[in-house]
């Protein structure tokens, strides 16, 4: 009996001492569970952003997709096809590369056949039906042809391309197929700029009850202000919105009279606006770009929307230096030890190599042609080296003022 009880000990310490081996890697200990046992961190994502199917599944607001048979449309396909390469002439202009397309009519087929589910994508991957909608989406099974105009330089409006707010400054162009007896609502909204409200929106340009797609000969509910990110925000979107309308919309209480350059009137709800006419309203066009600050919003915000101009900057805590130790082990002492000294001291070492070969009445001395092939002698230490290869080379920010 003991000897059964000694042999099932050991096995215990050999198994533990096994799992400790698995646990240490080149003398060091590892944090936590072993990679065979710990989880990935797609795995970890995944219970983080877990939503209940039952609670949370999204819905379709929008105008229904034209049916087409698949099978329709591969035949289509096939055929046009089969015509191609009986064509010798274009097999030719193929082969030697000068074969030319029509852009305009491939765009065109695109958008007919699978360009709305692919603007749904791109849509997602911006955030759009979220961060307008929840969890509501629709096809934009509309086109919308969307033009910048300035200095007789179009700037188009496509699925998050860039727009420069000097770009923007007037109300761009729209253009969509429609009948003559349907009436429509177009939206530019920007969900990323509002200053004091974190859901809210900053509606920039609101035209509703348009007869068929004569923009002009709609009821202007909101006047067009141009994009405007403050300074250190990065990228704002600005998204258009077209609306399918059943009949005529009173939009008398979302009215604003004049340039509306008070940005609190400008706050808008895209999802509440919706909620509150989703029996009259549908959503089928989509269009959006993207903005960020230029040095033309400085004098917009002053003489335009009269207020102090905006900017945002990041407050980078000051960074952690550790006691200092008697015997710094593996850490170079010069790198080392200028942690420790006052900034204002290095920097003024840098001024005056700076000042050192700057002259009233003489050039300064030309930079060496191979910083690199310059002979060093052997009792310069290693760490010098490396000062001097930095100072040749200017490598380091503070290097740069040489």
């Amino acid at each position: 009996m003991s000897c059964i009880l000694w042999k099932f000990s050991s096995n215990i310490n050999t198994r533990s001492s096994s799992a400790v081996r698995n646990l240490i890697r080149h003398g060091h200990h590892l944090r936590g569970k072993p990679p065979g046992v710990a989880r990935s961190l797609k795995q970890r994502l995944e219970e983080i952003n877990y939503k209940n199917p039952s609670l949370h599944f999204r819905v379709d607001i929008g105008l229904p997709p034209p049916v087409v048979s698949r099978s329709t449309q591969l035949k289509e396909r096939l055929s046009v096809v089969k015509q191609l390469r009986k064509n010798s002439e274009l097999e030719k202009l193929a082969r030697n590369k000068q074969l030319l397309i029509n852009l305009e009519q491939a765009n065109e087929e695109w958008l007919r056949t699978s360009g709305y589910y692919h603007i749904k994508k791109l849509s997602d991957h911006y955030g759009v039906y979220e961060h307008l909608f929840g969890d509501a989406y629709f096809l934009p099974v509309v086109p919308l042809c969307v033009n910048y105009t300035k200095a007789d330089v179009k700037h188009p409006v496509y699925f998050g391309n860039l727009i420069k707010p000097s770009d923007a400054e007037t109300k761009p162009e729209v253009h969509y197929e429609s009948e003559k007896e349907a009436l429509w609502s177009l939206i530019l909204t920007n969900p990323d700029g509002h200053f004091t409200k974190q859901d809210q929106e900053y509606i920039h340009w609101f035209v509703g009850n348009i007869p068929g797609n004569k923009i002009d000969q709609g009821e202007t509910i909101v006047e067009y202000l141009q994009p405007f990110p403050p300074k250190g925000t990065g990228y704002h979107r600005h998204i258009f919105i077209l609306y399918k309308q059943e009949k005529r919309i009173d939009f008398s209480e979302l009215k604003k009279s004049g340039p509306c350059l008070n940005l609190e009137d400008r706050t808008f709800s895209t999802l509440e606006f919706y909620r509150q006419r989703q029996e009259d309203l549908t959503p089928g066009g989509l269009a959006f770009f993207q903005s960020d600050w230029d040095s033309t919003l400085t004098e917009f915000y002053h003489n335009t929307l009269n207020m102090k101009e905006p900017v945002f900057e990041y407050d980078f805590p000051p960074p952690y230096i550790r006691p200092q130790e008697w015997f710094a082990k593996r850490r170079p002492f010069n790198l080392y030890l200028d942690k420790y000294r006052d900034p204002k001291q290095i920097n003024k070492e840098f001024l005056m190599r700076k000042l050192k070969n700057v002259h009233p009445f003489k050039a300064p001395p030309p930079p060496l042609p191979y910083p690199n092939a310059v002979y060093f002698k052997d009792s310069v230490p290693q760490w010098l080296k490396l000062e001097k290869i930095k100072s040749r080379l200017k490598w380091g920010r503070i290097n740069e003022i040489e």
